[in-house]
């Protein structure tokens, strides 16, 4: 720790900078390299622009017209009239993919997709012996996921196959045709199968345990060649690695493997949001890099024309390759990178030429020089697990015995890592220390520490979290008077948890879309995501049909322990959330009210889980900020 005090503090960043939509983002090329694409604000939402390759961004033409949500998800077709997005409703999940005609982009969107209320889009794969043609997995039937064809231009949907397991599914091949199965087992355990080309016979080829995968075995990619199916997996090691399993003899080959460092997976779970596992090339389909897990996020390259590429794209940043798109010749590339303090930077590089040129930065208006350096931690557990974290202290002032913030991420089954993170950064630009810890439980640090939070929901992941805060206090860093906790989905759970289990340790708390009831929330969940919920929630907390188990959960869950709650506290829901219900907050607030406990209560009536439209999240953090700045203390803008 250094006690080396810089001359001025950074300028007090408005809450709107941090969370407004960023003026560009998710940029991409189009297959031919003619054209770019990426998200930027229209009609008070984030819609998607195109310009041509050699175009200033700023001539960009909006081609979509969205004005109730942002959107995220888009996609080039091989028809240069098309591009597709993802759009659901007020954050209901129901995604639906919608055509946009590029000769026409002042024309409305066609929801190609039109189904029921509880029926989504889970992804959308172009075919490649088809022109114009996509491979839609969707859930018409509730309870299955069915694969269909849509005519891009007609928009005609067929039915092309059935699913006959709502507890696994079909993996096609580039073609359309079945190449292997997986299941989730009986007992927990995912089971990968070969399917024989004209039969459909089903061949097992390998079983893998249930709850050191506990969101599924990612990735599932099959080679384009159809011989082969691309897996995360453990094999004899605690490092997740990429394998390859052979389609005729089960054969594994690993093709990236790092040693201490597992595949990072986060990708999967939010795709178009966050960084990818995986780079696949658009002229091969082949994987040409992976992403492993570390103190910086780490790129394993794996051919050899993209490690040219790739060692020019490493001199663009000092942040480590982000998100990565190329015409299909492989000339042309599109490339942002992960940064701590300077996000959603793009550059255009042409490896035919050499050149490269800055096309945008999404958040012009920030200084990395107001921001504030996260740093990784190490330190056990009193167990003595090794924990991993990180740490960001603010900017201009002295680390010592600073309020803390304890940011704690959902999931649980997901990990913190090295980048920009806008709460992160609001919290150190208004006087916190801010610490983020992967406790037990968090994916990317290897099979043992994952699988360690079986049976500890409310326990050691629970303890976890205090051990951090405790060696943030013995490291000189925090104040042990002043420690705030704040998290969503389940760090809404570990904040209540916190309040409730330890309720004379923290001197105040967030509950964001938050678990209080672990019994209501599991039977609150749609039937389709029971099939896989068997080896995570089930597996690593209990089943409520069970007495024991209720009885247990009930135990560990804050509703239960509403009583003990003292802190102040700050509850946010969305009205829509498919996957936290709106009565796991209703019902912590009305508790708290009928003891005249006072609480905030943000209840968004057009959000699901997790507040997306900037309204919202300005509205949120200015509550956040007043929040932490009455009972913290800390810097606050002299307006609020």
């Amino acid at each position: 720790m250094t006690s080396a005090k810089p001359k001025t503090l950074p300028r007090l960043i408005e809450v709107e900078e941090f969370f407004a939509d960023p003026d560009f983002s998710n940029p991409s090329i189009s297959p031919d390299g003619s054209r770019i694409a990426f998200l930027a604000p229209a009609h008070g939402r984030r819609n998607v622009w195109v310009c041509g390759v050699d175009e200033d961004p700023a001539n960009a033409v909006c081609v979509t017209h969205d004005a109730r949500r942002g959107i995220t998800n888009y996609f080039w077709t091989d028809d240069p009239r098309w591009l597709l997005y993802l759009q659901d409703t007020d954050g209901n999940e129901d995604w639906h993919l919608f055509r946009v005609d590029l000769t026409a982009p002042g024309e409305p969107a066609v929801d190609l997709t039109p189904m029921a209320p509880g029926s989504r889009v889970f992804s959308a794969e172009p075919l490649a012996a088809q022109r114009a043609t996509m491979i839609v997995a969707m859930n018409q039937r509730p309870e299955f996921v069915d694969h269909f064809l849509v005519d891009v231009a007609t928009g005609t949907v067929t039915l092309h196959l059935e699913q006959d397991d709502p507890n696994g599914t079909v993996l096609l091949d580039r073609s359309g045709e079945p190449a292997f199965a997986w299941r989730l087992t009986e007992d927990g355990d995912y089971e990968f199968s070969a399917i024989e080309s004209g039969t459909g016979e089903r061949r097992v080829l390998r079983r893998m345990g249930g709850t050191a995968y506990p969101m599924v075995v990612q990735p599932q990619l099959v080679t384009p060649d159809g011989t082969g199916l691309l897996i995360g997996a453990y094999q004899d090691s605690d490092d997740l690695r990429l394998v390859r399993l052979d389609r005729e003899t089960g054969e594994e080959r690993v093709l990236a493997a790092v040693e201490g460092h597992s595949l990072d997976v986060r990708g999967a779970m939010a795709p178009g949001v966050l960084p990818p596992m995986v780079f696949t090339s658009r002229r091969t389909h082949e994987v040409i890099a992976a992403r492993f897990v570390g103190d910086r996020p780490r790129i394993e390259v794996l051919d050899a024309h993209f490690a040219d590429v790739y060692a020019a794209l490493s001199t663009l940043s000092d942040g480590v390759l982000s998100t990565l798109s190329s015409d299909e010749s492989e000339q042309r590339w599109i490339a942002t990178f992960v940064h701590d303090r300077d996000p959603s930077v793009t550059w255009l590089y042409d490896h035919a030429t050499g050149e490269s040129r800055q096309l945008f930065r999404g958040f012009p208006r920030l200084n990395p020089a107001d921001l504030a350096p996260m740093t990784a931690v190490h330190f056990p557990a009193r167990d003595g697990l090794p924990l991993n974290g990180f740490l960001t202290l603010p900017v201009g002032t002295e680390p010592v015995r600073l309020p803390l913030v304890l940011l704690v991420h959902g999931g649980p089954w997901f990990h913190d890592a090295w980048e920009y993170n806008p709460v992160v950064q609001l919290l150190a630009n208004r006087g916190h220390a801010v610490l983020q810890v992967n406790f037990r439980g968090s994916t990317g640090y290897g099979r043992r520490h994952t699988e360690a939070a079986v049976g500890e929901f409310a326990r050691a992941m629970h303890t976890d979290l205090i051990d951090a805060a405790d060696w943030a206090v013995e490291q000189g860093y925090a104040d042990a008077d002043r420690i705030g906790i704040f998290g969503g989905s389940y760090g809404g759970y570990a904040a209540l948890v916190g309040v409730t289990v330890t309720p004379d340790y923290f001197a105040a708390a967030v509950d964001y879309v938050g678990i209080s009831d672990l019994t209501n929330f599991l039977r609150s969940v749609p039937p389709l995501a029971k099939a896989h919920m068997l080896n995570n929630w089930y597996a690593y907390v209990g089943d409520p049909e069970d007495p024991d188990a209720e009885a247990d959960m009930l135990a560990r869950s804050p509703i239960t322990m509403v009583d003990h709650i003292r802190t102040p506290l700050l509850v946010a829901q969305g009205a829509n959330d498919a996957r936290v219900v709106q009565a796991e907050s209703d019902n912590i607030v009305a508790s708290l009210r009928e003891r005249g406990v006072p609480v905030e209560y943000l209840l968004a009536e057009d959000e699901g889980h997790g507040f997306e439209n900037p309204e919202n999240q300005i509205w949120l953090y200015r509550a956040v900020e007043k929040h932490f700045a009455e009972h913290l203390g800390g810097r606050r803008h002299p307006e609020r």
